[in-house]
C-alpha cells in the first residue's frame, strides 16, 4: 500500500469524455498514416496522447509530466479508462498515441483477439495480482464450497487460477500454460464455486465471496496491498506480468514516444516507484 496517496494527473479525462473524443479526431490524431508528432501549420508538437488506467499507471504518469517532461519539452495529455478494454481501441483508432496498463500475455492475446498490430516498447512497472477474503485469514480455513471471485477477461482469469493452483487448493492440467482456463482445472478437493466478474468490480466482491483475485492495480486503487492485505501474491521478481509502454506498430520511432520511453525508464521514476508504493509496485526495467 502507498505510503500516502499518490497526486492525482493534473490532466486526466474521464473514460467517457475519451469515449467523446474518439469521434471528434481527425487526421491529426496521429493515426496510422499521419506525421506523428508533427503539425505543418505550427512547426511544434502535438502533446503526446497516453490511454492509462487508474492507480498506478495515472499516478506515475502524471509524476512524469510534473517533473520530468517540461525538462525535455514533452507535452503530455494523459487520458484515464477505467477498464481494460478501452485503452487498446482507442490505440488502434488513432485517439491516442500510446498506452500503459498492460502486460505481455494480456496484449498477445488481445492482438490475437481484436487483429490489433501493436508494439510493446519497454517493461515499466509490475503490481502483483493477489488472493484477498475479508472472512477468512488463511488459505487452509477456507470452507468446502467456498466460493472464489475471478477477473472475467481470460488472461488476469489464468493469474488467479495460478495463484490457487500454487497454493494447492486446485490442480491444472498443465501448470505451464500461459493461460489456463476453469476447463483446465483438474481437480478440485474443496468443490470451490467460480465466479467471473469484471476487474475493476472484485475489491467491492469482497462481502459477497470468500476469496477474490484481485489485479494489482485494482487492488491498490481500493487501498488494498498485496503485502500487507493479501493471504498470498504473486511474485515480484517475476515479471512475466510486467505492464509495458504500448503504441501502434511503426510508429516506434517517434522522438515524442522515445523521449517518454527514456522519462518512464529513469532512475528518477525508479525512485518514485520505490518511495511511493514501497513495494506494491515494482519498477521493471
Amino acid at each position: 500500500m502507498p505510503s500516502s496517496a499518490p497526486r492525482r494527473p493534473a490532466l486526466v479525462t474521464t473514460a467517457l469524455a475519451a469515449a467523446l473524443a474518439l469521434s471528434a479526431c481527425g487526421s491529426a490524431s496521429g493515426g496510422a498514416g499521419s506525421d506523428p508528432g508533427s503539425d505543418a501549420a505550427t512547426g511544434t508538437s502535438d502533446p503526446l496522447r497516453v490511454a492509462v488506467t487508474p492507480v498506478p499507471h495515472a499516478d506515475i504518469l502524471a509524476f512524469v509530466d510534473d517533473e520530468l517532461a517540461p525538462e525535455v519539452g514533452l507535452d503530455l495529455e494523459i487520458i484515464e479508462f477505467t477498464d481494460y478494454l478501452q485503452p487498446n481501441s482507442a490505440l488502434d483508432e488513432g485517439s491516442v498515441d500510446a498506452n500503459y496498463y498492460q502486460h505481455g500475455v494480456y496484449l498477445a492475446d488481445q492482438e490475437e483477439q481484436a487483429g490489433y498490430d501493436f508494439t510493446g516498447l519497454a517493461t515499466i512497472s509490475f503490481q502483483p495480482m493477489g488472493l484477498y477474503s475479508s472472512t477468512v485469514t488463511d488459505l487452509d480455513a477456507l470452507p468446502q464450497g467456498a466460493t472464489v471471485a475471478l477477473p472475467n477477461d481470460p488472461v488476469n482469469g489464468s493469474r488467479g487460477l495460478k495463484l490457487l493452483a500454487q497454493e494447492g487448493l486446485i490442480t491444472l492440467a498443465d501448470p505451464d500454460a500461459a493461460v489456463p482456463t476453469l476447463l483446465d482445472v483438474t481437480d478440485n478437493a474443496k468443490d470451490l464455486q467460480f465466479e467471473e466478474v469484471e476487474a475493476a468490480q472484485l475489491p467491492r466482491s469482497l462481502g459477497d465471496v470468500d476469496v477474490a483475485a484481485v489485479p494489482g492495480n485494482y487492488a491498490l486503487d481500493a487501498d488494498l496491498s498485496p503485502q500487507d492485505d493479501a493471504l498470498v501474491a504473486e511474485d515480484t521478481s517475476d515479471t512475466t506480468y510486467a505492464n509495458q509502454l504500448v503504441v501502434r506498430a511503426g510508429e516506434e520511432e517517434d522522438p515524442r514516444l522515445q523521449q517518454l520511453l527514456e522519462l518512464l525508464t529513469s532512475e528518477e521514476v525508479r525512485r518514485h516507484i520505490e518511495e511511493t508504493y514501497r513495494g506494491a509496485v515494482v519498477a521493471a526495467f
